[in-house]
């Protein structure tokens, strides 16, 4: 074989390989990523990166499925693509908002309050197109084919770096603010009621009110004069 025939079968065989890794279509899919990645630290952000495959919708809508050890009150929105809002669900979140450009991948962050104590969280994730396609980012590592490539659409995994030494789990997310509780009256604590109360008790005991003691011992003074005004005119009649 000649030099010349050669390099037109090298060339040949480089345009065949370059048509035929054009024609493979990028993989697409979602990544979580974190500074500070570590079980048990707390305000911990995370970043989330949807890549799109639709070359005819935007994405609209990701619904993030919150692992273990990870409550929806404990993630607060941090930022993402123009006009999208966080609310939470029963078993995680979704941010959701006009829809990216077609094509485009969607972009957002979330503060955790503090990361479980595992080695690994997996962020299950629904990722909804403005055409109402929806792709499912919920394969566990177990669909790994043994040589580092999975099957069907993984979740994405964040590997999370040992707890720092003394580092301890958070009391849980302050809840509504409970109810009121009522005041308790002076005879369910126990304690002695003010002077006046304790008269008041006093004479609703007695069964007579101070009033009545008052009236009483004023007829009894007019009784008395009275007897005594009879006695002194009898007197007088007898000398």
């Amino acid at each position: 074989m000649s030099r010349t025939t050669r390099r037109l079968a090298v060339a040949t065989a480089a345009a065949a390989t370059a048509v035929l890794l054009s024609a493979v279509p990028a993989a697409a899919h979602v990544e979580v990523e974190a500074d500070g990645a570590q079980a048990l630290a707390q305000d911990v952000e995370l970043t989330f990166t949807a890549e799109s495959e639709s070359a005819s919708a935007g994405i609209t809508q990701l619904r993030v499925i919150l692992p273990k050890g990870i409550a929806p009150s404990d993630v607060t929105y941090e930022d993402g693509p123009e006009g999208w809002k966080l609310a939470t669900t029963d078993d995680g979140y979704t941010v959701k908002g006009p829809a990216v450009k077609v094509g485009g991948d969607a972009e957002h962050s979330v503060v955790v309050r503090q990361l479980p104590d595992a080695k690994e969280l997996v962020f299950k994730t629904l990722q909804t197109y403005s055409d109402g396609k929806v792709d499912r980012w919920i394969e566990l590592g177990e669909s790994d084919d043994g040589h580092g490539h999975g099957h069907g659409n993984e979740a994405p995994v964040l590997e999370l770096k040992a707890a720092a030494p003394g580092a301890t789990t958070v009391s849980p997310t302050p809840s509504a603010s409970p109810t009121p509780t009522p005041t308790p009256t002076a005879t369910e604590t126990g304690l002695s009621p003010t002077p006046q109360a304790a008269d008041t008790e006093q004479d609703e005991d007695s069964g007579l009110s101070t009033g009545a003691w008052i009236g009483i011992a004023a007829a009894v003074l007019l009784v008395a004069g009275a007897v005594v005004l009879v006695v002194r005119r009898r007197g007088g009649a007898q000398q």
